[in-house]
């Protein structure tokens, strides 16, 4: 049941954002309409890469053994393409930040909330990153939570960023 009322999250916040961002927030500026095309690739990027946690998380609560070896045959391919993902999705999210930066920074003003909450997620991200290559390089228990708070505090920056209205 977890999984469905994740999965429906998952989607809805997509769905949020969408509309949020093409309909609710448009703009005339084609630069700023790029920035906006590489925040809606990042947030499903993200999105994608945050939900490796709540796999595992299914993994290790069900008792439904079917769903275990689905879920863990995925898992492991899925993991080979999970630094990629981050990586693919940090330099979309910082193309974002520079578009952003260069052409509402002068209009809203460099300490409006919303750019703010952009700093913040984008410093959250660099630790998130850092937590992940200290994982990669050696696994250990604390690493992984290392890695997994930040990337959950990311994740709460992340969406404050994303619903900071203009």
């Amino acid at each position: 049941m977890y999984h469905r009322l994740w999965s429906a999250a998952n989607i809805l916040l997509i769905v949020i954002s969408i509309v949020y961002i093409w309909f609710i927030r448009p703009h005339d500026s084609s630069l700023v309409v790029a920035g906006q095309v590489l925040a809606q690739v990042a947030v499903v990027l993200f999105f994608v890469n945050i939900n490796m946690y709540f796999i595992f998380l299914v993994i290790r609560k069900t008792s439904v053994r079917k769903v275990k070896i689905r879920l863990a045959k995925f898992s492991r391919y899925f993991m080979k393409w999970h630094i990629k993902i981050a990586l693919l999705g940090a330099t979309v999210i910082i193309g974002h930040g520079l578009i952003n930066f260069y052409e509402l920074g002068p209009l809203l003003g460099y300490g409006h909330m919303k750019l703010w909450s952009g700093y913040l997620s984008i410093l959250l991200l660099g630790i998130t990153l850092f937590a992940g290559y200290l994982r990669h390089k050696k696994a250990s228990g604390l690493r992984r939570k290392f890695h997994l708070i930040s990337a959950m505090t990311f994740l709460s920056a992340f969406l404050l960023h994303m619903f900071v209205i203009i």
